[in-house]
């Protein structure tokens, strides 16, 4: 049985049990008042049990996690010493860092197929009816085998779509051009904010987020999102994405006596933003669900209203950082945030959270039995890493070392869509699978079937009709070029119409 992970201490000392931080949480409060110090601190305590964390760091101001607290802080110490911390000790924590960008941490990158039409819809902002042509070219794709890697294999893709809409209209339904040209802006728009690099392969491999050192310490997986969070909707689908495919990949365990990854998911109120109902009810059975394949989700964010109700009431480990209330807006909010916690007959909750200094929070942790505790005022304890970033050098080293260094660095560019449907594909023998006899045998068979059909004898083939042959044996060789790779012939999409059970590494 793990160790309970302390995070907070006044008279008495307030507990985080592994066992039940799979039941998610919430660290919430205004800026300034200590939510990126609670932050390490829970990252902390995870990783020295053996628990690897993700968590990105929108400030930049967590990458000090990988340094030992030496010399420590006159603030860190005189907090220790309040508090009477007798066993504090600083300490590193093993640290993999990525950036989307490719610039503060390895690339971290997934395919359009992998993302799937829902998430993609989110990340362009479109509306029901072009959310709609856009799951049709998915179908389109998917049932024919066509990878869809990258943004240039999406745009392939839509414009074969919006040249055969009659054909494709007919079989799932109206395709507007107007629609097909919304989207094709949506994505140059994209492309603007860095699209193209976060599209492609290699693509992340999620079991390299599940990791510990030979210590038997979790990873702190560190995203790098100071830049990335200009770009919020690129910022809080990606991480929508990431929760998606751990949900659909991971295999049920139940209650652990640890959780396999906690996820941490700052600036939280990104996530439900704007987000249309049907996203936010996904999001919601999601969160229900995730914590049965061991993986705690904690969001962190500036006020509880920024989540929604029916994901709040799922959060059972809480610490809550002073509010400001200059408004009866931010007035009502507060109210409103003391009610989320189990009422304490000798704490004035509504007027403590008006009151809490920095580094002081309301805390409420679930006990043995999984009820949400009775809310307390404490003081978070500081952690044994660097507070504060650490020098670029210093970053690039920890990099240089890390346990997948070198891997995502250079970008593939496989045969997709785009080269199937442009017919500009270049074949490279070395890279090249090992051809698929049955394959070949079942295009053979195709060719010749093609060749004794009625059609064909009647009247000798245009030109247009000879692309769309070539177009068609294209697709053909596609499906089988997929089966041999594990893409399998139909996709099948799981909750947010991401691939069902992820995709393997290519090697």
């Amino acid at each position: 049985m793990s160790e309970p992970i302390l995070i907070a201490k006044n008279e008495h000392e307030y507990a985080l049990l592994p066992r039940l931080a799979n039941r998610h949480g919430l660290i919430a409060g205004a800026t300034g008042t200590g939510k990126t110090v609670t932050l390490q601190t829970l990252a902390e305590g995870f990783s020295r049990i053996g628990v690897p964390v993700f968590m990105a760091d929108v400030k930049g101001d967590l990458s000090g996690v990988c340094k030992p607290a030496v010399p420590p802080k006159k603030t860190v110490m005189a907090r220790v010493e309040q508090l009477g911390l007798t066993d504090f000790k600083p300490a590193a924590c093993p640290v993999v860092f990525w950036d989307v960008f490719g610039e503060q941490g390895h690339p971290v990158r997934a395919t359009i197929s992998e993302m799937g039409p829902l998430l993609i819809a989110r990340l362009l902002q479109l509306n029901d009816i072009q959310t709609g042509v856009l799951a049709i070219t998915f179908k389109v794709a998917d049932e024919n085998g066509l990878l869809l890697l990258d943004l240039k294999d999406l745009r392939a893709m839509l414009k074969y779509v919006a040249d055969n809409s009659k054909e494709i209209g007919a079989k799932y339904g109206n395709v507007s051009t107007a629609s097909i040209g919304a989207i094709q802006r949506g994505l140059l728009r994209l492309d603007e904010q860095g699209g193209e690099k976060f599209f492609g392969e290699p693509a992340l491999d999620l079991m390299d987020l599940i990791q510990t050192d030979g210590n038997g310490k979790g990873i702190i997986n560190i995203l790098a999102a100071d830049k990335l969070l200009q770009s919020p909707q690129l910022y809080a689908t990606f991480l929508l994405w990431l929760l998606a495919e751990l949900f659909e990949r991971l295999p049920e365990v139940g209650d652990p006596d640890k959780p396999k990854l906690v996820f941490f998911f700052d600036e939280a109120h990104l996530l439900f933003t704007d987000a249309p109902k049907s996203l936010v009810q996904k999001i919601e059975q999601m969160v229900r669900l995730i914590r049965s394949k061991g993986i705690g989700v904690y969001f962190v964010t500036q006020n509880p209203r920024d989540v929604p109700d029916t994901v709040l009431g799922q959060l059972g480990n809480r610490v809550q950082h002073a509010l400001r209330a200059f408004t009866p807006r931010d007035k009502k909010a507060v109210r409103a945030a003391a009610e989320t916690f189990r009422e304490n007959p000798d704490l004035d909750v509504a007027s403590a959270i008006m009151e809490l200094a920095v580094g002081e929070a309301l805390v409420s942790f679930l006990d043995e039995k999984g009820t949400p505790g009775i809310v307390q005022r404490a003081w978070v304890v500081p952690p044994a890493g660097q507070i504060g970033p650490i020098t670029p050098d210093e970053r690039k080293a920890v990099m240089a070392s890390s346990i997948v260094a070198g891997h995502y660095e250079q970008m593939i560019d496989r045969e997709s869509a785009y080269e199937i449907l442009t017919g500009a594909a270049v074949a490279n023998a070395s890279a090249a699978p090992a051809p698929d006899r049955n394959a070949e045998a079942k295009l053979d068979e195709f060719k010749k079937k093609q060749a004794k059909a009625p059609e064909k004898e009647a009247a000798p083939a245009k030109a247009p009709a000879r692309r769309s042959d070539s177009l068609l044996v294209s697709f053909f060789k596609s499906t089988f070029r997929s089966i041999g790779t594990g893409l399998g012939h139909v996709i099948t999409r799981g909750l947010f119409g991401s691939i069902f059970g992820g995709t393997k590494r290519k090697k």
